[in-house]
């Protein structure tokens, strides 16, 4: 089913050439779409339309390596890493980031009558210590209002590869 905020907030990216994954850190990536070593217009443009595609229609993971495939055809691009690493890479992390985006909207709409927010560790298959331990070292099971500085720096995903999420409670 389509998820509009988060194709929503998809759409708003800029495309930013960048050398590095670490180019753009922290806030920047909310509002600048990148993939490290793409550094052609092009070439980040069909890239893009890629991961568009795929989170607009809810394709696999190879759905759109077929799309990457032709854009480093097309583009002549020698990238560094694995394929199939490289592109788990680019499409979780434009899947979670946006999904997570969509969340933030529905949580804003919400906030009235459900004002808290429940901070859950997803499953992933090496999580982070903090985020499977329970508080007060960890955030499994945190509660905390939606208004909360805590999600100023802690709303899901919480670095590579989280797959942590977060629930409204009354």
């Amino acid at each position: 089913l389509d998820f509009l905020p988060a194709i929503n907030f998809l759409r708003r990216k800029l495309n930013i050439p960048t050398f590095r994954s670490r180019d753009l850190m922290g806030r920047k990536n909310d509002w600048a779409f990148a993939v490290a070593g793409a550094t052609k217009a092009q070439l980040l443009t069909d890239l893009r339309e890629a991961v568009d595609k795929a989170i607009e229609d809810g394709e696999s993971l190879g759905q759109f390596r077929q799309r990457f495939d032709q854009a480093v055809q097309d583009a002549g691009w020698d990238y560094r890493g694995g394929r199939n690493w490289r592109t788990k890479i680019i499409y979780e992390t434009n899947l979670r980031t946006s999904y997570q985006a969509g969340r933030a909207q529905q949580i804003d709409d919400v906030r009235d009558e459900r004002p808290y927010l429940l901070y859950r560790h997803g499953g992933s298959r090496v999580p982070r210590a903090r985020h499977v331990s329970s508080p007060p070292d960890g955030w499994n099971g945190l509660v905390l209002r939606s208004d909360d500085p805590f999600w100023d720096t802690h709303f899901p995903p919480n670095g590579w590869g989280c797959s942590c999420g977060v629930f409204t409670l009354s």
